[in-house]
């Protein structure tokens, strides 16, 4: 293997020069954009006979290893027989503030070209000036100086030296894990039904560089047959990286698995598992501040060696693991944890990390994306998550209670301008829901006030309530720049508050964006049902590949009855009673454990007093709004197997106990769904609705029908999970028996008896 070390001048400055603490008080609202025009702006002031975006590149050898070090300099200036590398650096707090002599990583940085145009030019000296401009007034501070090449040459040997133990480390894992992946068999005896052809199409995905959408029904072993292929493709060097992403705690702890079960084969490769920020902090309250944090004070002067400390010992990175080395180490939990997801063979998180972009990993660069493959899992979930993600609200109540709160402070006028504001929106209205047709410019400019207002007190007072709105209005804004045709501005008055929603009815262009740059995406679900539903709303393309697999369980392992009553709202009262005969009588002619699905808590409760009315004796389980870890596990403990008693729990479509559940053998004998689990009319769904009619698509299947469908599936999949399993499916509503909705039952539930 090559001991070829390819790295960016960026990249290797930063890891060399990083240092100071993490503090979230003061962020500027400079963005890349904003950036980008500061540079391009600079740029236009050249000379002709200067250059802009130069490319450099130099090798460097150091002990066994040939570091190949390129990058862009911002400008190459040719001044009275003087040669200058510009480097432009958009400053955003005021230009006093600066060090005497400027930032040292950006003298790093621009000395590191000064070096490669030196060596290339055979330059007995060069010029390096730092040309700092302020992104509001635009003012601009220079910091210049003279380098002998013999200087620039030692410094850029230094920066290698600091960069080496851990190229070499890196150099090393990756070697081991290459040879480990060539001689690694399946991690199990055999293939189970399907799950050869899953794998087959995982690789050929990647290894084509195109995108899989894939239905895998329950017993496959998604988890295994994904990673496993995607591992076979970082050995062939087709990939370097693996995202597995998932929307539940339950299916992360899977995939740990499915590595640990690799591993014992002998792969040597390192993972991650990056937990939410409130759940890891060490503090009492997450303020991610120097004088309050003390993992958060000097964090980046000690990163360095706590990261080189941990893919030195690890490869299994899980929670306890990181939580372990960042206290020996005094670093933040969570930060840590992501500055190890730049580094490791394989990342499993939640799909915010990669598709929010609010919150998404930006060091990401295109180069990396393009030998990383993402693994969707539980893909059905991300419809709803990805409309959440790309959409955005804005409260009146959050800038009345600043307006209290901050009287007299610098954020008061903003603030109150903002209020009002939202008065004179909600004096126009005469609807509870109303939409705009689009978003108020002059809004949009109080908003940037707001934020350059805080910003100013932030930077002394660390007001949980002011950041919280700082924070809010930073991603408002962020979702600004995102609306298109897709979206829709509305408002909801709701008493004295007032709601402005940017919606996002349809996340397929913005996925799509998201996702863009990687080298496959393999989207699968046990119910990516319709096929061409999922594709279309998760931003698949034509030309992506699509799999859809039978389920191996045979159909001889369930019964399915279905009980055409109806469950619409208007007869929920009535069919009430004969719902609960029809349960009395399933329990009586086949007893065990049972889990009840209804679609909404208040029509669970119905039929639960009716039913513990009518019946007593019968040992009941109930779901409640909010349960505690403690609260979920007792209630799945309950679930034994061979029990002298009946059981029946009951539950709500789509909640905690619908997805992701494993009840094995006879811990559960029977699932029964009570409605076709569409989701409540309401105000977004109609409007999801409407926006995929004038699509020429069938817009209450979107917005109803396949949501709700998912939902059913979701909870009746809870009964088979092995070949062992046997047991009841009863499907109460006579909406499943018209065509529209039988369809989307699985084969083996088509086989059903009244």
């Amino acid at each position: 293997m090559s001991n070829d070390v390819h790295l960016s001048v960026r990249a290797l400055v930063e890891y060399v020069y990083q240092s100071g603490s993490i503090d979230s008080r003061f962020l500027s609202q400079s963005t890349l954009v904003e950036g980008t025009r500061i540079h391009q702006k600079i740029q236009k002031t050249y000379q002709d006979t200067d250059q802009k975006e130069v490319y450099l590149r130099t090798d460097i050898p150091y002990q066994d290893l040939l570091f190949i070090i390129d990058g862009r300099c911002d400008g190459l200036l040719f001044q009275d027989g003087e040669v200058i590398i510009d480097e432009i650096k958009s400053f955003s707090q005021p230009l006093d503030q600066l060090k005497a002599e400027g930032v040292p990583v950006h003298w790093a940085q621009a000395k590191m070209y000064a070096y490669m145009y030196a060596k290339d030019h055979e330059l007995a000296d060069i010029t390096v000036q730092l040309t700092y401009v302020h992104v509001e007034s635009e003012t601009k501070q220079y910091f210049k100086k003279k380098f002998p090449y013999s200087e620039l040459e030692r410094f850029a040997a230094e920066m290698v030296e600091g960069y080496a133990p851990y190229a070499a480390l890196k150099q090393q894992k990756r070697r081991i894990r290459n040879e480990s992946i060539k001689d690694l068999p399946f991690p199990f005896e055999s293939y189970r039904a399907g799950q050869r052809k899953l794998a087959g199409a995982v690789y050929k995905t990647i290894m084509d560089e195109k995108n899989l959408f894939a239905m895998a029904p329950t017993g496959i072993g998604k988890t295994i047959s994904t990673l496993f292929p995607a591992v076979k493709a970082i050995g062939e060097g087709l990939l370097n990286r693996i995202f597995y992403l998932t929307a539940k705690t339950i299916t992360r702890t899977t995939a740990e698995e499915a590595f640990n079960r690799m591993r014992a084969e002998g792969l040597c490769f390192n993972t991650i598992t990056i937990t939410a920020k409130d759940k890891v902090c060490f503090k009492e309250e997450t303020v991610c501040q120097k004088d309050y944090c003390e993992y958060a004070n000097g964090y980046y002067d000690r990163i360095n060696e706590a990261i080189l400390d941990i893919l030195t010992q690890e490869d299994e990175m899980t929670r306890e693991v990181f939580e372990m080395y960042a206290r020996k180490h005094r670093v933040c939990p969570f930060e840590f944890s992501i500055d190890l997801a730049y580094e490791t063979d394989a990342v499993i998180c939640d799909y915010n990390y990669i598709f929010d972009p609010r919150v998404s990993l930006k060091r990401l660069i295109e180069e990396k994306k393009k030998s990383t493959a993402l693994l969707v899992d539980e893909a059905h979930n991300l419809v709803d998550r990805g409309r959440e993600m790309f959409s955005a609200t804005l409260n009146k109540r959050t800038f009345l209670q600043l307006k209290k709160d901050y009287k007299g402070s610098a954020v008061y006028e903003s603030v109150s301008n903002v209020n009002a504001w939202f008065i004179s929106l909600k004096k126009g209205a005469t609807e509870k829901n109303f939409v705009l047709e689009k978003l108020d410019s002059g809004l949009q400019q109080l908003l940037m006030e707001f934020l350059e207002a805080s910003e100013t007190v932030l930077k002394g007072d660390s007001s949980p309530n002011l950041l919280e709105a700082y924070f809010e209005v930073k991603n408002f804004m962020k979702i600004v720049e995102l609306l298109d045709e897709s979206y829709l501005i509305y408002c909801e008055k709701e008493k004295n508050d007032v709601h402005l929603k940017l919606f996002c009815m349809d996340p397929a262009n913005s996925l799509q964006k998201m996702g863009k740059g990687f080298r496959s995406l393999v989207f699968f679900s046990a119910t990516l049902s319709p096929l061409a539903y999922y594709q279309d709303i998760l931003g698949g393309k034509e030309e992506d590949y699509h799999l859809s697999l039978p389920s191996p369980f045979s159909s001889e392992q369930m019964d399915v009855f279905i009980k055409p009553l109806s469950t619409r709202y208007r007869d929920r009262e009535r069919t009430k009673d004969e719902i609960v005969s029809n349960l009395q009588a399933l329990l009586k002619n086949r007893p065990g454990n049972y889990l009840i699905f209804f679609p909404s808590y208040q029509y669970l409760l119905s039929v639960y007093d009716q039913f513990k009315e009518k019946d007593a004796g019968t040992r009941t389980l109930i779901q409640t709004i909010g349960m505690s870890e403690e609260e979920r596990e007792a209630f799945l403990a309950a679930f034994q197997p061979n029990q002298n008693e009946t059981l029946l729990g009951f539950a709500v479509l789509g909640g905690i106990f619908s997805e992701g559940i494993d009840l094995i053998g006879d811990r559960l004998n029977g699932v029964v769904v009570i409605g076709v689990g569409l989701p409540q009319l309401c105000f977004e769904r109609d409007l999801i609705k409407d926006y995929f009619n004038k699509q020429g698509k069938n817009g209450y299947n979107y917005a109803y029908v396949y949501p709700g469908m998912n939902k059913v599936l979701q909870a009746g999949g809870r009964l088979i999970r092995s070949e062992e399993d046997r047991g009841t499916i009863v499907l109460i509503d006579d909406r499943f028996l018209q065509k529209n909705y039988f369809q989307l039952l699985p084969p083996e539930w088509r086989q059903y008896r009244q």
